[in-house]
């Protein structure tokens, strides 16, 4: 074994700073390994120190030769005390291969952010998170992503270590089928937004779809933040009766945002801000590999979480995001201000919303809380299909069950999603259905604001809601069931939540 090191502690200087089609990037010295020479392995470390203001991404250079195996790296980083209120020390890691490091991704070969301390690759398995593949002679870049920066800097150690020998054989990648067993057109209930040991979660594809079969669902969405490396082992555990979708969470510095059912080994770049003027690019992208744009815990309090780029391109907002609290209200009376704001269009371009776990490890509820859609059947295009209309609802869990529809005067009818399609006079019937709602308040909320709040259902938690209105009246109305909520004059926590019934001819 041949080890050496070097230092990389003269911080950032002017001429190193760049900006890519990545947005501001640093790229330091390379780091270069001589050759096999009959050794079985060879290790380099790197120091360095970044500054507070440094960019997004800082790449290290890999000289990788001919003939190696593994490539391996293990890294560390300080964390000094910081003043209450100041953000401290956070570097992220991840790997691009010979084809470089172009905004795009063709030579990413792995993310795991800031969730594990080493990983390695090898043309037969790699670390969750990382793709396996030969590890070819050329240029490596290590990419550095310095989340938060303490005052006194970030100083880290990295430690490549090269294993020489003949590679393995790499696997061909198997992926779920986009087709479960379904029943036809029928109500599906569904997760989109889980984190396995792929990302940052602590379980495994295994152990998720168990508890998405106990928790009622029919579908899933994997969706590891900046890395599809999750894609090909999903296969095992979908059925007849679990349809497994695979995505992505992209995340980036200005919020996150579901890849939502992209074709298995769609990668998504996330480098870049909403400064860049990047993000329609990538929307594009997404829909290209048959996947839905929804931005995620858009008004989530985490740093770099709240959504930043807008909502023209997205197919559906992440409304609700696991155990309800203040930022999802925020979020639902955003996007209630969306639909009012639709309505001059005539509802043609108004925004659907969904409600996803975010589940990563224990305690995390897969299914709390979960998107109810009216599909045609179980499969990844028809489910889409549902959520891009929205013909669907919110629930806490399988126990809570609803319809929702608007009926005229003469017969006419509508559901969730729907448009009833009468002239502005005419008498409307809005009715709620529900079961597994014990001592829920029930709320029609319409473009003026709450219009009805019902008296709590019975502890039977099963109960039947009318409101009766006009298409003048009201432009739409969507139902919320909310639990109860001790004193105050704040209403209680979502059970549920439908998308809206427009009403009135457009």
């Amino acid at each position: 074994m041949c080890e050496d090191s070097h230092s990389q502690t003269a911080g950032i200087g002017r001429r190193a700073l760049f900006v890519t089609g990545a947005a501001a990037a640093l790229t330091l010295g390379s780091v270069s390994f001589a050759s096999a020479d009959g050794q079985d392995q060879e290790t380099r470390t790197v120091r360095g120190t970044l500054p507070t203001g440094s960019p997004d991404f800082v790449y290290v250079p890999l000289e990788v030769p001919s003939g190696v195996r593994e490539l391996r790296v293990a890294y560390a980083y300080d964390k000094p005390s910081v003043p209450a209120g100041t953000a401290g020390n956070a570097l992220d890691i991840g790997i691009f291969d010979e084809h470089g490091t172009e905004l795009g991704g063709r030579g990413f070969r792995g993310w795991s952010g800031g969730a594990r301390t080493e990983f390695f690759i090898r043309a037969d398995d790699a670390t969750p998170g990382y793709l396996p593949g030969p590890v070819r002679e050329g240029t490596w870049h290590l990419a550095l992503g310095p989340y938060t920066v303490a005052p006194q800097g970030l100083s880290y150690e990295i430690t490549v270590t090269l294993t020489y020998g003949e590679p393995g054989a790499t696997p061909e990648p198997v992926y779920p089928p986009a087709r479960a067993k379904g029943r036809g057109r029928a109500w599906y209930r569904g997760d989109c937004h889980l984190h396995s040991w792929h990302s940052d979660g602590r379980r495994t594809p295994a152990e998720i779809a168990a508890l998405a079969r106990a928790a009622g669902l029919d579908f899933v969405n994997s969706s590891e933040h900046n890395t599809h490396a999750a894609h090909a082992h999903w296969a095992d555990v979908a059925g007849d009766d679990l349809l497994v979708m695979v995505g992505e969470e992209v995340t980036t510095r200005n919020g996150h945002v579901l890849a939502l059912g992209t074709e298995p080994g769609t990668f998504v770049d996330w480098r870049y801000r909403a400064r860049d003027n990047r993000f329609g690019r990538f929307a594009r992208q997404i829909r290209r590999a048959g996947g839905l744009v929804v931005p995620a815990h858009p008004h989530a309090t985490c740093i770099g979480c709240n959504w930043k780029f807008g909502f023209g391109e997205a197919d559906a907002v992440e409304v609700w995001n696991g155990p309800y609290t203040p930022d999802d209200e925020v979020a639902l009376a955003d996007w209630d201000g969306m639909l009012v704001a639709s309505v001059r269009s005539g509802g043609r371009d108004w925004i659907p919303a969904m409600g996803n776990s975010d589940a990563h490890r224990d305690p995390d509820v897969v299914g709390l809380p979960q998107t109810v859609v009216l599909a045609d059947d179980l499969t990844r295009e028809a489910v889409q299909e549902g959520i891009r209309a929205g013909r669907s609802y919110v629930a806490e869990s399988s126990k809570l069950s609803l319809s929702f529809t608007a009926t005229g005067s003469r017969g006419e009818h509508a559901g969730i999603g729907e448009r009833l399609e009468v002239s502005g006079d005419t008498p409307v019937t809005v009715r709620l259905e529900v079961t597994g709602a014990p001592r829920c308040t029930v709320r029609f909320v319409t473009d003026q604001g709450v219009l009805f709040t019902s008296a709590p259902l019975p502890v039977s938690g099963a109960g039947t809601v009318e409101w009766r209105t006009t298409p003048s009246y009201a432009a739409y109305v969507r139902a919320e069931l909310r639990h109860e909520t001790a004193a105050g004059p704040l209403p209680g926590a979502l059970a549920a939540f439908t998308n809206p019934v427009f009403l009135g001819r457009q």
